[in-house]
């Protein structure tokens, strides 16, 4: 089914005001529903309290709407229990409350793949430093795809831990994580996905996947800045060491002991983000709303025109598949000669086209490829338009020969 696009911009404030923009930086941030806006304002207006501590009606609310936006989020992922979803701050918070909690051993082996954001390389990083664990890099194959022989060659009872994006960020490339999961537990190993960018695109089903833990952001579904979530099997979130407490983390205190409380509390640490927890929900409605299959068809569809629009581009290199149908709704590219930066800032001057340039966090896959501009990257969710691709095409081609002549 074709999305209503004009119905669904309605929504949107900021696409509703003078002359919208072409937003295409939604791999980074995507905009924000009214619905989302009205939930968050609900909380600030109506019972801006705390939630789980007092006894009075306003805080017994605030309790009911957090309590209800864990369970929301919860369902919408297909998880067995709510007290397995732990709010955080964003997905980076959640891969390090796994990578600061989980008890490694010298030697003992995390895999990763060759093209991990920062936030789920850094963490292994430093417990490699700090704690002498391996950290080692199953590199893709030379289209960017996944490969799996050289996986299941790594694979040693030595690997604790397999810890890999779902969808990348540099190009929109999903791993096989069925595969993955089911080859990492016959070596006894567990696994993380960071699901930044799987999930405000894909349908993510946790107890199919059978993941072991599960990361991703509000703030790239439609959702607030600020919020995310953690979802980890029930008994092995109970072995993680909480490595922020304090109060709502602990049941009771004495001068010289303390008893940590259950799941999720021992997690969420403090007064929590509770207008941001609950605008998550919201989102998370609308997602469903539209339907997470009519989303996945409608980004690759966009997709498909840009790649073909731009192919004949001199100098211009996509990276990652050619094929825009294992990039989603994400084109990353760079152009021989011209800084990514320059073309960018260029395109949002002329043309209210706004991208990303850079890194985009995943330095590490630049360095070894010696790019180290970077790339342009434009990115779509279900508010982008053919319209918009079109006037994206003829603008990109302006900005190339712009540079080309001067």
């Amino acid at each position: 089914m074709a999305l209503n696009t004009d119905k669904i911009r309605a929504d949107f404030p900021i696409l509703n005001s003078g002359k919208p923009p072409v937003y295409f930086d939604n791999a980074c941030m995507t905009l924000r529903p009214q619905q989302v806006i009205d939930k968050i304002c609900e909380y600030y207006v109506e019972y801006p309290g705390c939630a789980g501590r007092s006894l009075h009606s306003m805080a017994r609310m605030v309790t009911e709407n957090y309590n209800g936006a864990r369970e929301n989020v919860q369902h919408f992922f297909n998880a067995g229990d709510s007290s397995e979803i732990i709010f955080t701050r964003n997905t980076t918070e959640a891969i390090n409350v796994v990578s600061r909690g989980m008890n490694f051993k010298k030697d003992d082996v995390v895999l990763t793949t060759d093209r991990e954001h920062n936030s789920n390389l850094v963490p292994w990083l430093v417990r490699s430093e700090r704690d002498g664990i391996k950290h080692k890099v199953v590199e893709s194959n030379v289209d960017n795809t996944f490969d799996m022989a050289r996986f299941e060659d790594m694979m040693t009872r030595d690997v604790k831990l397999v810890s890999m994006v779902h969808t990348s960020n540099l190009d929109g490339y999903t791993i096989p994580a069925e595969k993955i999961i089911k080859i990492a537990h016959d070596y006894g190993a567990l696994v993380m996905l960071d699901g930044a960018q799987s999930a405000p695109h894909k349908k993510i089903d946790i107890k199919k996947l059978d993941v072991d833990f599960f990361a991703c952001s509000g703030h790239k579904m439609l959702g607030p800045s600020g919020i995310g979530m953690l979802y980890g099997k029930k008994e092995l979130l109970s072995d993680l060491n909480p490595h922020n407490v304090g109060g709502d983390t602990v049941i009771d205190t004495t001068y010289s002991g303390y008893k940590l409380s259950g799941l999720p509390e021992r997690f969420e640490a403090g007064l929590q983000d509770y207008a941001g927890a609950i605008g998550f929900s919201a989102a998370v409605d609308y997602v469903r709303g539209i339907g997470i299959d009519n989303i996945s068809r409608h980004e690759l569809n966009l997709n498909k025109l840009m790649t073909l629009g731009i192919k004949d581009i001199s100098g211009l290199d996509i990276i990652g598949p050619g094929d825009a149908s294992l990039r989603g709704g994400i084109l990353s590219f760079s152009v021989e000669g011209i800084s990514p930066h320059d073309i960018v800032m260029l395109l949002d001057q002329s043309s209210s086209i706004m991208m990303r340039s850079g890194a985009h966090c995943v330095h590490s896959w630049f360095n070894a490829h010696k790019l180290p501009n970077g790339s342009a990257r434009a990115s779509v969710y279900i508010y982008n338009t053919k319209d918009e691709v079109k006037v994206f095409i003829e603008a990109l081609g302006k900005v190339v020969d712009f540079f080309r002549k001067n």
